[in-house]
């Protein structure tokens, strides 16, 4: 029974592949993906919301939002990487490589950020929520990190890029670069918008 319970929370932590290559103690060497697109987003205003919370009431606002994430991402062939606080990110892409992950980060962006509007926190009850949500598309290199609790973790300029979309997007806006459009385009069926010339740091 506990070496299930182990095996369920593997397999939650990691993709099912890199899960299946652990379980049967092999070694899972680092990757390089060329192609992948990667999704962060925030809460606008999270500081000021937990500074009138109860570290408690800020732990379950979060568990009620990423249930709803959680729910979600399931519909997409997408893998969340991590959540850090109110950070959460999502890529496509790997460790099976496909030809669609932009539009698939793309369509779960719209579908989190739609479900804002009837999100409600259950403390804060005449709050709303808005996200702040940054996609790019780029080459990572990805691999197990760790041997008590490994993690599978994302490496290189592609990861930086994508948190900098996010951090220089607006409430309630996805905020992608170049890279994603071209890849979106691509795929079609996504109206964009230019927004013009953004200066990031690098």
């Amino acid at each position: 029974k506990e070496k299930r319970r182990t095996e369920a929370l593997l397999y939650q932590m990691m993709p099912r592949t890199v899960a299946d290559q652990l379980k049967s103690k092999k070694n899972v060497d680092a990757e390089y993906f060329n192609s992948v697109t990667i999704y962060f987003s925030d809460i606008v205003g999270f500081t000021s919301m937990s500074a009138e919370s109860t570290p408690m009431q800020v732990v379950d606002m979060l568990n009620a939002l990423y249930s709803i994430f959680d729910s979600s991402i399931d519909r997409y062939d997408v893998y969340k990487v991590e959540t850090i606080g109110d950070a959460y990110m999502v890529v496509s892409g790997l460790p099976t490589p496909t030809i669609h992950h932009a539009a698939e980060i793309g369509m779960l962006a719209l579908e989190l950020r739609n479900c804002m509007t009837d999100f409600r926190i259950p403390h804060l009850p005449d709050q709303t929520v808005h996200l702040r949500i940054g996609l790019h598309t780029g080459a990572v290199v990805a691999g197990v990190v760790g041997i008590k609790m490994p993690r599978y973790c994302l490496f290189g300029d592609t990861v930086n890029t994508a948190s900098r979309m996010e951090t220089t997007s607006e409430a309630d806006r996805i905020h992608i670069s170049d890279n994603t459009r071209q890849a979106l385009e691509m795929s079609g069926g996504f109206i964009i918008e230019h927004r013009g010339i953004t200066t990031i740091k690098v």
